[in-house]
């Protein structure tokens, strides 16, 4: 075991960077993740740990897009309640799933999380593309389709999570929400009702480590604040691009150390 005060500079480092990538780019997961993991934390109390530590970031997000909510009213409730049905089943799986289990998943989810990341840009430009495309800004989608796949996608947003937002956007563009920033606000808001269901279960169940996760709440935050005013002189691909590194980076490092 690592003594404290390294494991309190490791993590502080770690959820500092973290804040930063999740305001430039997203993937601030693929640091604070196995950070938690590198000092000693058991795989589920990790995971638990970094979801409740990066959640009230996700919380505070929502506010900037509530404008863009209310062209879309009818649509926050249903997808609420997928959330909140896919993001609780996926927690109390995980909670459910052997420590080694979880453990042998690690590289596998790591490495789907760094796939959906580096996928998730030519997607994005599709979106903008079929929004720019398309006239029939008044359709409405089927509400139990639609419910159905993203309860899916927040099921795993509540197992795991790691770049789950792109697959969120894309369900509700190819079911006719088609205003790129209607479709952010929409994503925020389902991906933090998911994750949010999630933490109340995590706390529930006693699996989180408060004297890791107030650190990375703390530092996480003026990470984000700080990458939030950098981000504005940084190349967004040369970001998305670090982040896709570091993903694929840290996937390859435990299939090493796992599987070894």
């Amino acid at each position: 075991m690592i003594h404290w005060d390294l494991a309190g500079i490791w993590l502080v480092i770690a959820s500092f960077l973290a804040g930063c990538l999740n305001a430039m780019a997203g993937g601030g997961s693929f640091l604070s993740f196995p950070a938690l993991l590198g000092i000693g934390v058991p795989p589920i109390q990790a995971n638990a740990t970094n979801t409740v530590a990066l959640w009230p970031g996700q919380f505070t997000s929502i506010a900037a897009y509530f404008e863009d909510l209310k062209h879309n009213l009818k649509l926050v409730w249903p997808l609420g309640l997928s959330a909140i049905v896919g993001g609780s089943a996926g927690s109390i799986v995980l909670l459910r799933t052997k420590q080694g289990t979880f453990l042998h998943l690690v590289p596998w989810l790591l490495l789907i999380a760094a796939t959906l990341f580096s996928v998730s840009g030519p997607v994005s430009r599709w979106l903008q593309q079929r929004t720019r495309s398309q006239r029939a800004a008044d359709s409405h989608p089927s509400f139990l389709p639609l419910m159905f796949f993203v309860a899916i996608v927040c099921f795993y947003i509540g197992y795991f999570g790691a770049g789950a937002g792109f697959l969120i956007m894309s369900v509700l563009a190819l079911f006719g929400i088609q205003n790129i920033n209607q479709i952010n606000a929409l994503k925020v808001v389902t991906t933090t009702l998911a994750n949010g269901v999630a933490v109340l279960i995590f706390i529930a169940r006693h699996q989180v480590l408060w004297q890791h996760c107030l650190l990375m709440m703390v530092t996480g935050a003026i990470g984000g604040y700080l990458g939030g005013r950098g981000a504005r002189r940084l190349d967004p691909r040369l970001a998305r691009a670090f982040v896709t590194i570091i993903g694929f980076s840290m996937a390859g490092y435990f299939f090493w150390k796992v599987y070894r």
